[in-house]
């Protein structure tokens, strides 16, 4: 079994449901210290966050980014194998979490060591972030971590993340950006009384329904570079008592944004409330700014990516900045140029989660080139 399939099974057999760590980032640690690395661990609240660096000086700062923690594994029975149990069937490795990063973090680690045995005395630093709170509400992980490192003047110039972008094949998706994720919770008043009677009570379904079209239809922008157009989707409406013959006093509605950098957050949410002012609604609304959009443009690490991907998937990777979000959303405003690079992504989140041997025991060598034509 090779170096980073043996980590990575060890990794995938500790049960780190976010945001329990489960003993994932000791066991890291305790190899990069070996190796000769500086080992911070960062505890807040439940999460843990681990900080190992490697050089220093006046050079440029590279940081491989993660995350230890996994989403839940849903029911057990419906897994081929224990999602626990790292399992290898037909040059697959089985297991929550293979592909949703432990996989990636394991070629993380096996990079690292690479090349610092191989250039111990390697210009700028080299590092290693991990959390174990991005499959959960990402408050006491890398978004605090940032906060730390803002307070300390830490600069960071370049940022990889590990998360799994590729579609097909390793290598064939580089993403240089996320959109920027805003949530909110609206709540709208009216006056709760009999459908019969209308005229004495105030319908919030109704008085919602026109502003809550105009939100929908509205065309926010046209998108920006090769950032889609940003998008609001509603997910929520509740409202009603349960009886068909009560109009209700109030009415729940959540909405998302994924926004590209034509907005702000902030901007978004005055855009927003202005529509609902307009139409005269009652209201109060709750916005949780899970993220700003962040956009690398050309320079030293998105080449080098681009190369370093180019050959080990053989064709161009498409460079895009679709997805969710990641926590290089907290990295980015540090000043730091990020993109992501991972193994295949279709299984991930899902029941039976798996990635190929194959393609995990070429992630070590796809990372270590980046490093070494960045620092070496």
């Amino acid at each position: 079994m090779t170096d980073v399939l043996q980590l990575a099974c060890d990794l995938i057999a500790r049960p780190s449901i976010t945001p329990d760590d489960a003993g994932c980032q000791p066991l890291i640690a305790e190899r990069l210290f070996a190796k000769g690395f500086d080992v911070e661990r960062l505890r807040f609240g439940e999460v843990d966050n681990l900080w190992a660096t490697h050089g220093g000086g006046d050079g440029p700062v590279l940081v491989l980014l993660g995350h230890t923690d996994v989403v839940p594994p849903g029911p057990r029975e419906a897994w081929a194998s224990d999602p626990f149990t790292p399992t290898l069937r037909d040059g697959v490795l089985y297991g929550r979490g293979a592909a949703d990063m432990k996989g990636s973090v394991a070629a993380f680690v096996i990079a690292l060591e690479r090349f610092v045995a191989a250039h111990p005395d390697h210009t700028g630093s080299v590092a290693l972030l991990l959390t174990s709170d991005e499959e959960g509400d990402a408050i006491d992980g890398v978004r605090k971590v940032a906060e730390v490192f803002r307070q300390r003047g830490q600069r960071i110039d370049w940022c990889i993340t590990g998360e799994p972008s590729s579609k097909q094949s390793l290598g064939d998706l580089l993403r240089v950006g996320r959109r920027g994720s805003l949530s909110a919770t609206l709540t709208v008043r009216g006056v709760q009384g009999h459908v019969a009677y209308p005229d004495k009570a105030r319908n919030p379904i109704h008085q919602t329904a026109p502003a809550l079209a105009e939100l929908v239809a509205r065309r926010w922008d046209s998108g920006y570079e090769s950032f889609p157009p940003t998008s609001l989707q509603i997910s929520n409406i509740h409202a009603g008592t349960g009886a068909n013959n009560v109009i209700p006093g109030e009415l729940q509605v959540l909405f998302n944004l994924r926004y590209n950098p034509h907005w702000t957050a902030e901007k978004l949410e005055a855009e927003c409330e202005s529509i609902l002012r307009a139409h005269g609604l009652e209201y109060a609304i709750h916005w949780h700014r899970s993220g700003e959009p962040f956009y690398t443009p050309e320079g030293k690490l998105r080449t080098a990516a681009r190369e370093v991907l180019t050959q080990f998937a053989g064709v161009t990777p498409e460079e895009s900045t679709g997805g969710g979000t990641s926590d290089a959303r907290f990295i980015a405003p540090l000043g730091a140029h990020c993109i992501e690079a991972g193994p295949v992504n279709a299984s991930i989140h899902k029941v039976n989660e798996h990635v190929r041997v194959e393609e995990l025991e070429a992630l070590p060598a796809l990372y270590g080139a980046l490093i070494e034509r960045l620092l070496a």
